[in-house]
């Protein structure tokens, strides 16, 4: 794994999760203070060579949220509360990525748990000759799970970060790295990644 042909994606890093006045901040609470989220994935973004990429896929609605065809379970709670509508400061991604977005290329059309979907997130990683993708951001047993399981059926080698993913608790989170993702991706904290990135 080098820089070259690795790329970080970021997933969720929005005000509605990490803002303290998020309407799914209580989702995440647990795990965002206790596993100091935001500052291992700032961290992890300046202790990366200049030419590594950088993806950030937030997920936005319309007003009405048109794109959601009879959604169920985190979709409908989406849409019931209001929560990632375009437009509004809860759907923005947070400050702290903000004062980072030369670094980061966004790619928009999320508007499920898998990145990849509606996106053109593959035929990105595809043009750039990525073969390895880093994921990090929320949740670990929805969005995180669901773009990592769909990269690995692309032919990716896919690495999770342990200290910059959230659970909507501890336990699930821990579950998730220890139990989950090890059975189709590497799992590491982002010390590790960096070591690994610069080593080569």
């Amino acid at each position: 794994m080098n820089s070259n042909n690795t790329a970080v994606i970021l997933i969720g890093y929005q005000n509605d999760y990490f803002s303290k006045n998020g309407i799914l901040n209580g989702v995440v609470q647990e795990t965002l203070g206790e596993l100091n989220i935001i500052e291992n994935t700032l961290n992890l973004i300046n202790g990366l060579p200049e030419d590594l990429t950088i993806i950030s896929t937030p997920i936005l609605f319309s007003d009405d949220y048109s794109e959601l065809i009879k959604p169920i379970g985190i979709l409908e709670i989406i849409k019931n509360v209001g929560a990632f509508k375009a437009g509004t400061k809860g759907a923005e991604v947070i400050p702290e990525l903000k004062n980072l977005e030369d670094m980061i290329i966004e790619i928009p059309g999320k508007h499920g748990l898998n990145a990849f979907i509606g996106t053109s997130l593959h035929d990105f990683l595809q043009e750039k000759n990525i073969s390895n993708v880093v994921l990090a951001g929320c949740i670990c047993s929805i969005c995180i799970d669901s773009t990592g399981r769909s990269a690995f059926d692309k032919g990716l080698d896919v690495v999770m970060l342990s200290d910059c993913i959230t659970g909507r608790t501890l336990f699930e989170q821990n579950f998730y790295c220890e139990e989950i993702f090890p059975l189709y991706s590497k799992v590491m904290n982002s010390s590790s990644l960096i070591s690994n990135i610069h080593a080569v």
